[in-house]
């Protein structure tokens, strides 16, 4: 019978979500120098965010939680540029439209909610640049779709760039206490969480 293994990783800022090189680029393979070779990422988190990826060798699993039928919720905690509106919030929440491969594609309703800066995030390395002029926000923002830099792109459309970005949570499975560049193995009984959203 084989064994599935499920491994949450908080992914660093400037880190490619891939073994394989690419240039002077750190990647996965700088953190897990011994891991099975048929346990790959699910999905991709861009080199500039961070936060919580999963990685197995569940394909089922994998499957499933790239399909867009799927509609499984990610969480991610977004530093803009600037103070976001009611009309701001109102459209992040009923879709913007953004360009996907050259064209247009309205994003499906999501959640949004303005938050106080998260006090157990680590300080990045490099900060973002600071700019005195210039306040800036954090909000929680809440997606069932995935498609490549949709919270930048979403945020950016309603004129609130992005700074920073971190995954916090896949599912009901959060980040916690981890910190960047660890890693904990998933109990295959907890797997299900990856399909729930927080309540």
């Amino acid at each position: 019978m084989k064994t599935f293994s499920y491994i949450l990783f908080y992914k660093p800022f400037q880190v490619l979500s891939q073994f394989s090189a690419e240039g002077d680029k750190k990647t996965l393979a700088n953190f897990f120098s011994d891991i099975e070779k048929n346990i790959y990422p699910v999905g991709r988190l861009d080199y500039d965010s961070e936060g919580l990826i999963l990685l197995t060798n569940d394909t089922k699993i994998n499957q499933q939680l790239l399909s867009p039928a799927a509609a499984h919720q990610k969480t991610y905690y977004v530093q803009v540029e600037g103070i976001p509106s009611k009309e701001m919030l109102q459209q992040l929440t009923e879709g913007v439209v953004i360009s996907v491969n050259g064209k247009p594609h309205k994003t499906a309703p999501a959640k949004v909610s303005v938050i106080t800066e998260p006090e157990a995030i680590p300080e990045r390395n490099p900060p973002i640049r600071f700019r005195k002029n210039i306040p800036t926000s954090w909000i929680a923002l809440s997606i069932t779709e995935g498609k490549n830099r949709q919270v930048r792109k979403m945020t950016a459309a309603v004129g609130l760039p992005t700074l920073r970005l971190i995954r916090q949570s896949i599912g009901s499975v959060e980040i916690g206490s981890m910190q960047p560049g660890e890693f904990i193995y998933l109990r295959p009984n907890l797997v299900k969480k990856l399909f729930l959203p927080i309540s």
